[in-house]
Parts: structure tokens; sequence; C-alpha cells
């Protein structure tokens, strides 16, 4: 479900299941105002699908200012009907959030939440994001990028391509020094 907006909620310790919901609800409907709502119907996605969105790039970086790349990555592919092949929903899917390095074996796990088995948005979000991803999504860059990959040499960082060839290059990079550091 999406319906709990990142925040801060207080409750007494005698606050009803009714009244606990009540507040979320609020806080939902205040989050999503109108020009959110907007924003959304532009890229053609519900609310609740740019809260799964923005799980996963909330998972793949804590760089605030590369979010908003990383959407558009994830967004053209959904726009070319690709597979997503997302590595933050196969630690989902697996249960596994210490995995640091996603290898054949892992995308092979059968789960509706593993992007690389299943085309689409999974069926809801990995985690709540951040105020940040969300809004990430709503005003992503518009690129042509369709891949990316992890950075070395600026770690939480990474290298985007509009071509799988150029991918290939960022990968082989990446996986090279993943291998000489014994990742």
């Amino acid at each position: 479900m999406a319906a709990v907006m990142p925040d801060t909620y207080e409750f007494y310790w005698n606050t009803s299941a009714t009244k606990a919901f009540e507040k979320l609800a609020d806080a939902y409907k205040d989050f999503w105002t109108p020009a959110r709502r907007e924003k959304a119907k532009a890229l053609n996605l519900t609310a609740a699908q740019v809260v799964t969105l923005a799980s996963i790039v909330d998972e793949e970086t804590n760089a605030t200012d590369e979010k908003p790349t990383i959407a558009s990555v994830y967004y053209n592919r959904l726009q070319k009907g690709m597979l997503l092949q997302a590595d933050p929903t196969v630690k989902f899917a697996l249960q596994d959030f210490g995995l640091r390095r996603i290898r054949h074996g892992h995308t092979q796990f059968d789960s509706p939440y593993n992007t690389y088995q299943y085309k689409g948005l999974p069926p809801g979000p990995i985690c709540t994001p951040s105020v940040k991803s969300i809004d990430a999504v709503l005003n992503m860059q518009q690129t042509d990028y369709i891949y990316f990959c992890a950075r070395l040499d600026k770690p939480g960082y990474h290298a985007f391509a509009a071509t799988y060839a150029e991918h290939l290059v960022n990968a082989r990079k990446y996986q090279k020094r993943m291998n000489e550091l014994g990742l």
C-alpha cells in the first residue's frame, strides 16, 4: 500500500486505531496537492504508482541530486515496455537487504517484486520513500537514458547511458573493479 506518507506522526498511547488511520489519511490528502496530482497525471501515473517508483529510486541512491535522473531511467524503461531490472526490487523480493552485488542467480527468484522477471512496476512500494524521492519522480529530468550502473570513482553515484553499448563499457569497468576488490 502506498497510503502512508513519510513523516513523523505523534500518537498517544490511547489513540484509537480509527483516529490513527484518520491521521494517516489526512497526511496523505495533504501531501497529494492538486499540483502533485497533475504532475502524476501528466506522467500517466497514479499516486500509488508514483510512490512505488519513488520507493525504487529511494533504495537506489542516497544522492538527492541524482534521484530525478534515476527516476527518468526507470520511467523511460516503463514507457518502452522494458523490464525495470531494478536491483532494489530483487533485494526486497529476497528479503536480503545486505546484498552488495546482485548476481544472475539472484535475478532468477520468482516474485512479483522481482523486476528482472516481471514487467512494469511491482505490486507496491518496497519502502516508504522520502518526500525528495517522490518529488524526484514527479519532477524527473527528461533524458534518453535507459541504463545506469554504480560508479566506484564517485561512491553513491552512477554512470548513465542511452545505449546498451555505452552501458556495457560502464558496467565492465565497474565489474572489473569490484572483482579486483573481491566484492
